[in-house]
């Protein structure tokens, strides 16, 4: 149940039955405090303020008309105005037996099924995968998994750089040092090596970087042997990038792979209408947009080329042809682009000029999800010890590696198989945790110990508090399926645990709505947390515990796990029964 939505409503329903005008809202969130209760409807002080009139007794006009009898014990009025709202444990209890054995733990679909296109990973197949590539796969991945959870339809668009004068570059020397007219892969085993030498050459040989140049037209003409190596390079690069996403756990797929080239005969076509309505002129051999709507200081309109004066295409033109296609051909109702904070600029530009050209629907909302940068522990942009760019492929097998190291010096019964099998979802999920985790418009610092650690927010402590859970149901020798759907309240912390797995549906709205996978993250590390806290408290299997109490105790301990799992799942994070 979305309860801060319902919270909301029924307080605003009582707010204008005590007289205050309907724009003034009821600014219902979570209390701080639990002697301030669960909920506080905060919104009577600021209409207090505009009326001229006291807000505690306004406040008090407002309880009067408020019933919150169905989901609340108390209702108070705290400080100048605030409202407090306790919920009760017997509308907790059915909240947790309408979750008990619900694969959606109690979440409904979604009431309007949104049409919702999302733009992540977007690796430049002229190299390797790097960690540059890992917010945007996985924070991008995280919100797709959440929306489909929700019920939205989700198309996936994998935006791949396959175009570009850096292609003729590649495919000179791919020429070069191929042998009989074939790829057999060796050739380009390595991405990055392969484009360094590539870029030598074109700085360092004349001849070669002439040939580069001729290649580019020849393949942006359709040349037929430019275009057989270009088809052979791109295979091979999607192949590497098919490989870190398997690694990865991200549900991107061939099919999703929507890249620049797909955009090229619409190219031409966007800057003929760009012309046609006035908006795309002649500056220098240049075709400029210039944007009234985001003028400088002086009042002077920002120019954005959309073509070269040689008649090259830029990215905005390519980014301008992707939007007419996805609200157009697509239909889509949101269009979600998980790219990095560096590009915001090009983003607000681009977004500008799709929506003055028609070329995005009214019903369409653009939005740019930005993220910061993975920094070493210098502060300074991570990068390898010698300086160079981290793939992202050897540091995912490091995560893996150290995982196998911390878990072997743990006591365990784990065969060698799966042990390993262990150490890889502990240090693919400690990678991705620790990126997820942190608020996506921030910078953050890669720390190997803090990530694998099984202490704090992590995901090796989340996926720990999983198999504690397990452990118990293995320890009684009870199946899920064994209990009765019975949940009683006696403890305070059995109270806390309800409360906190009541709001997943709550959680989930506000990381789809905001794009803020941490904020998901932040619930499981509570929810884990308030599970350890009941768990301590709450004794499951000792002999003294009556069969009713321990059947609701597991029933709210197997809720806690399944709340965990599907969190994880939502992230990508994989949960294991042993550890």
């Amino acid at each position: 149940m979305k309860i801060k939505q319902y919270l909301s409503e029924r307080v605003q329903a009582a707010m204008v039955a005590a007289g205050i005008p309907a724009e003034h809202g009821p600014h219902v969130a979570l209390s701080n405090k639990p002697q301030f209760g669960d909920y506080q409807a905060n919104g009577v002080l600021g209409a207090a303020k505009a009326l001229k009139t006291n807000p505690r007794e306004l406040a008090t006009k407002v309880l009067a008309e408020l019933d919150l009898a169905d989901i609340a014990e108390k209702t108070e009025i705290a400080g100048p105005g605030f409202i407090n709202i306790f919920l009760s444990k017997e509308w907790l209890v059915q909240q947790a037996q309408a979750s008990f054995q619900d694969p959606r733990l109690g979440v409904a679909k979604a009431e309007q099924v949104q049409t919702c296109v999302v733009d992540y990973s977007s690796p430049n197949l002229a190299k390797e995968m790097h960690v540059g590539h890992l917010r945007s796969s996985i924070i991008g991945d995280a919100i797709v998994r959440a929306l489909e959870f929700q019920g939205h339809k989700v198309i996936r668009q994998n935006h791949m750089g396959d175009w570009g004068t850096q292609f003729g570059m590649l495919i000179a020397h791919l020429e070069d040092t191929m042998a009989g007219g074939s790829i057999d892969g060796t050739a380009l085993a390595d991405l990055e090596t392969f484009y360094r030498e590539a870029k030598k050459r074109f700085d360092d040989e004349e001849a070669f970087a002439t040939k580069a140049r001729d290649y580019v037209v020849k393949l942006q003409g359709g040349d037929e042997r430019c275009t057989e190596l270009w088809q052979q390079f791109i295979e091979i690069s999607v192949q590497h990038s098919e490989e870190v996403y398997d690694k990865l756990n991200v549900t991107l797929e061939r099919e999703h792979i929507k890249p620049e080239s797909a955009y090229n005969e619409q190219l031409p076509k966007v800057i003929a209408s760009l012309q046609d309505q006035g908006l795309a002129v002649e500056d220098q051999g240049a075709q400029v947009v210039f944007l009234e709507e985001m003028a400088d200081k002086e009042g002077n309109p920002m120019p954005v080329i959309v073509q070269k004066s040689g008649g090259g295409y830029l990215y905005a033109t390519t980014d301008l042809a992707a939007i007419q296609y996805r609200s157009q051909e697509l239909d889509a109702d949101r269009c979600l682009y998980f790219i990095d904070a560096r590009q915001s600029l090009h983003m607000q530009q681009v977004f500008t000029i799709g929506k003055k050209a028609g070329f995005a629907t009214d019903k369409v909302s653009l939005e740019h999800h930005p993220f910061g940068t993975m920094m070493g522990e210098d502060g300074k942009p991570f990068k390898t010890r010698a300086g160079g760019t981290v793939k992202l492929a050897e540091l995912l097998e490091e995560s893996v590696s150290r995982a196998t190291e911390l878990l072997s010096k743990r006591e365990t019964d784990l065969t060698a198989e799966q042990q390993a099998e262990v150490a890889r979802k502990v240090g693919i999920g400690a990678v991705k945790f620790a990126d997820l985790s942190k608020n996506r418009t921030s910078d953050y610092i890669f720390n190997w110990k803090t990530m694998l650690s099984f202490e704090g927010a992590t995901a090796p402590y989340l996926q720990y508090a999983y198999t504690r859970v397990q452990s118990i149901f293995d320890k009684a020798g009870i199946q899920a399926s064994d209990l009765e759907n019975n949940v009683q309240v006696i403890e305070e912390q059995e109270k806390a645990l309800l409360t906190k797995l009541a709001q997943f549906e709550d959680t989930l709205e506000t990381v789809t709505r905001e794009a803020y996978p941490h904020m998901l993250c932040a619930y499981l590390y509570e929810v884990a947390s308030g599970f350890m806290s009941f768990y301590e408290a709450c004794p499951i299997l000792k002999d003294d515990v009556d069969s009713v109490t321990k059947n609701s105790r597991l029933v709210i301990a197997y809720n806690a796990q399944q709340t965990l799992k599907t969190g994880l799942e939502l992230l990508g994070i994989e949960t294991m029964d042993k550890m």
